[in-house]
């Protein structure tokens, strides 16, 4: 599940990105009207970007397994429900990719939100369904309902405050565990990360000035509540590798530390401000204190 999440939104990123080359400053200032060719060319990107995700997943993942008929699984114990943290991170921000790209174009903020926010769950839920022609896997609502979730909470801000003040973001850092499933966790690093439930951090980076306007906090001060788990070799603990007699204490983590809001850096760049909203799903690395349990405090001078 994981694996796949990304891969379409490190795609999504990639695109962006790819506007971002050998183009002057004023190609990404938003236009204050419609643009019927800049309106084009997102919608075009969009789809054949879709098409092409969607049709080489199908070949790269589900390939090798026989179909079945469209079914679905209850998975939503597996994994300490770090997968489903994914995909509501990946769904807010694909669907924030999405409005921002019509902002560009001239899109009135209806369209944004209707069709621009609506691109991360449209794209996840497609792949739900791939997943429940799979005999290897089957549609998840709890994935469904995650997708859902993530593409509300970009919604609902941009309705109630006209703002982003709450992003969810990532970090990540090696763990052993991988060592002991590499074809499940991932073998090199670039494959943890996708992988590696156990490094994972998926945060809630609330910015403190715009639930204080006026104040003197700096408006690029955020506070994360962040949210991980350790000790997973397989998604649910009765299941026990071939490699483990038994299977490690699993437990969750949460998290309070520091961070940046790199889209409230003041910068008259249209460039920069495109790279700080890529950059901004990214929790940058800051003195954290961990709870693992009430009486199980840990102190972290930079975690990520």
């Amino acid at each position: 599940m994981g694996f796949k999440i990304f891969l379409i939104f490190l795609l999504l990123i990639g695109f962006q990105i790819g506007h971002s080359q050998n183009k002057s400053d004023s190609f990404f200032k938003p236009s204050d009207s419609l643009h019927i060719k800049r309106q084009n060319t997102v919608i075009i990107s969009e789809a054949v970007l879709a098409t092409g995700t969607l049709i080489g997943l199908n070949q790269v993942w589900y390939t090798d397994y026989p179909k079945s008929d469209f079914h679905f699984i209850n998975d939503n114990s597996e994994w300490l429900q770090m997968d489903k943290a994914g995909h509501v991170f990946s769904s807010y921000h694909l669907g924030r990719f999405g409005a921002e790209m019509l902002q560009w174009s001239g899109a009135n903020k209806k369209n944004q939100m209707l069709y621009g926010a609506g691109l991360g769950f449209a794209f996840l839920t497609a792949v739900e369904v791939l997943d429940g022609y799979s005999s290897e896997w089957g549609a998840s609502l709890g994935d469904v309902v995650a997708n859902a979730s993530g593409t509300a909470l970009y919604v609902s801000q941009e309705l109630i405050w006209k703002e982003q003040r709450i992003t969810p973001k990532f970090s990540f850092h090696t763990t052993k565990y991988a060592g002991y499933r590499p074809e499940v966790l991932g073998s090199s690093f670039t494959e943890q990360i996708l992988k590696d439930y156990n490094g994972q951090t998926y945060w809630l980076s609330v910015n403190l000035h715009s639930f204080a306007k006026g104040s003197k906090i700096p408006k690029w001060l955020n506070l994360a509540l962040g949210y991980g788990a350790d000790g997973m070799i397989t998604g649910n603990k009765e299941d026990t590798p071939p490699v483990l007699t038994s299977n490690p204490q699993r437990f969750r983590q949460f998290y309070l530390s520091l961070d940046v809001d790199l889209t409230k850096i003041k910068t008259k760049s249209h460039f920069l401000k495109t790279v700080f909203s890529v950059l901004n799903t990214v929790k940058i690395p800051a003195p954290t204190i961990e709870f693992v349990h009430l009486n199980d405090i840990k102190y972290h001078l930079i975690y990520f």
